[in-house]
């Protein structure tokens, strides 16, 4: 079946009795049973509500099927999920390793809790070919962290190729695909171990739930993440699962409509003066995109734009000026967001070069052309402060 589909049929399979289309919301921290001697016997279901009702299940089996996963679990944000697939996979004395564009919340884990608990981490440049990053494997390199796309800069791995080296080297490959929303890419078919994404992002569509998923290939990694998830004792709202589960629905249709108009204000991007290079993947100018049309069947609509000349301020007069896109963090909602990313880069161990100041844009689902038009006074604000 098309993925639209098998993202949908489980919800108006045929029921034994009347039932609404969406499972429903089940809020419950004890579950009772029938006899004494059913208390405890997990085959009959959860046996309490910290592991979850029917709008879990679903959800979990939803995103296990999309992402091709021998099981899935649901955590509370995707930088939950990160940490707890590294904390599944590593001990004191181990060694992670991760792209330079990586997400900075999850490099700041490793240079906070992880460095407590005796894990330490080294960063590659972000165009490492696999070569070069598969040289750098040591006997305590126990996690390869990808990231493709990476954060603000959009360089992409060859997550096939690293998977294959990671196998051969005894190290555990980790792919937070989040740019993709799981349906764009798949991680697990490539033969990664797990594969990390937020929810909060494309999922669920609507900037109004933080959730993150863990795909496991194999059902040994699930057993050693169920275990961790276990003894945390961590637990999503039924309400949030719910919200979840509604945005994964019509999450093959929204993600075209960005897409498109994604690639609408791209190509207008490349054409302008102020413009000195647009960081999207999915264009045939850049550098990745052959990596992206070999292994991606579509594309996000979250890029980033490197203006020339200017600076902080002039970037920040521009941003200012826009009415249409929201000035706010995260992305993969609704709605168009715009943010300045030269603070991140600045975080990098080796901050790259570039013409001008760096914003990032999440183009959503309105008209692309009024988009533009807001983009129009954004840039002619940037030019004004340049000069002024």
């Amino acid at each position: 079946m098309d993925e639209r589909t098998r993202l949908i049929r489980s919800a108006t399979r045929r029921p034994e009795a009347r039932r609404p289309v969406n499972p429903p919301i089940e809020r419950g921290t004890t579950l009772l049973n029938r006899r004494a001697a059913d208390l405890r016997d997990e085959n009959l279901g959860p046996v309490y509500g910290i592991d979850g009702a029917s709008v879990h299940v679903e959800l979990r089996q939803r995103l296990a099927e999309m992402e091709g996963a021998a099981d899935t679990f649901v955590v509370s944000t995707g930088l939950v999920a990160v940490s707890l697939a590294l904390l599944a996979l590593v001990s004191s004395g181990d060694e992670v390793l991760i792209s330079d564009a990586s997400y900075w919340p999850s490099r700041r884990l490793l240079q906070r809790t992880m460095k407590r608990l005796g894990v330490t981490f080294r960063a590659h440049h972000p165009r490492a070919t696999p070569d070069e990053i598969a040289a750098l494997f040591t006997d305590r390199t126990r996690v390869l962290l990808m990231e493709s796309p990476g954060t603000a800069t959009f360089e992409m791995q060859d997550v096939p190729d690293l998977v294959a080296r990671c196998r051969d080297a005894g190290v555990h490959s980790v792919v937070d695909n989040t740019w993709a929303a799981g349906l764009l890419f798949k991680p697990l078919a490539h033969g990664a171990d797990i594969s990390v994404q937020a929810l909060s992002k494309y999922v669920s569509g609507h900037s109004d739930v933080f959730g993150g998923a863990i795909s496991c290939g194999s059902a040994a990694m699930a057993r050693r993440l169920h275990e961790l998830i276990e003894d945390l004792g961590l637990y999503v709202s039924p309400d949030d699962a719910w919200l979840m589960l509604r945005g994964l629905r019509t999450l093959p249709v929204r993600l075209a409509q960005h897409e498109a108009n994604a690639r609408h204000v791209a190509d207008w991007l490349r054409a302008r003066p102020e413009v000195s290079e647009v960081l999207w993947p999915a264009l045939a100018s850049s550098p990745d995109h052959a990596l992206w049309q070999r292994d991606f069947t579509g594309a996000a609509s979250l890029m980033g734009v490197v203006l020339n000349d200017g600076d902080t301020r002039s970037a920040e007069a521009m941003l200012d000026t826009l009415e249409l896109f929201g000035l706010g963090f995260s992305w993969g909602g609704y709605e168009s967001l715009a943010t300045c990313e030269d603070a991140q880069l600045a975080a990098r161990s080796r901050p790259p070069q570039m013409a001008g100041p760096l914003i990032r844009l999440h183009i959503g689902l309105e008209n692309p052309d009024d988009l533009i038009a807001d983009l129009t006074r954004g840039l002619a604000a940037y030019r004004s402060a340049k000069t002024g």
